[in-house]
């Protein structure tokens, strides 16, 4: 047995152990590394969104919106031909008409929707549902997607809007 122990049998099975054992080790630390960097994007994506709530204007908006109009059923985006304001639509659509006029030909993409909707831009089945409501609007004549994933006022409604604001219109 001795002979074993100095020719190395049991000891390369032991120092293999051990050396698996640090490479395991070095690996959890270089996980837990990137975890912790990702964990400081998140927050910081947090942040910056829940800043970004609470200076968008849409927000004022949806409270002004809400308190004429109390919550019922849910109804149908009238198409626009068939609808003379804004105000004909829910309450939610209102704030996205809101957020798209400022947005201005930037355009008004799902997450930033999202967000003004009071939505967890985070969880990608409220973004897709802010998505489906600014598709539904452009269906219906309200909103245009020029850009892929971007929805704007059309062009008459974003001359109207400009008018309608101080030192807007020319």
């Amino acid at each position: 047995m001795a002979d074993a122990i100095e020719s190395g049998g049991f000891g390369n099975a032991a120092e293999g152990r051990s050396r698996a054992g640090e490479a395991l080790g070095a690996e959890l630390g270089r996980v837990r590394a990137a975890l912790a960097d990702a964990e400081e994007v998140h927050r910081r994506r947090v942040i910056y969104l829940e800043a970004l709530a609470e200076t968008d204007a849409p927000a004022v908006v949806a409270d002004e919106v809400l308190q004429k109009r109390p919550v019922g059923p849910r109804q149908a985006v009238p198409h626009r031909q068939n609808a003379t304001e804004v105000k004909e639509l829910s309450p939610d659509y209102q704030v996205l008409m809101a957020a798209a006029a400022d947005a201005g030909d930037d355009g008004l993409g799902a997450r930033l929707a999202a967000v003004v909707l009071g939505w967890d831009s985070a969880s990608a089945s409220r973004v897709e549902g802010a998505r489906a409501r600014l598709k539904r609007l452009v269906e219906r004549g309200w909103l245009v997607e020029e850009k892929p994933g971007r929805f704007t006022l059309p062009l008459p409604e974003k001359d109207a809007a400009a008018a309608g604001r101080p030192g807007g219109g020319s």
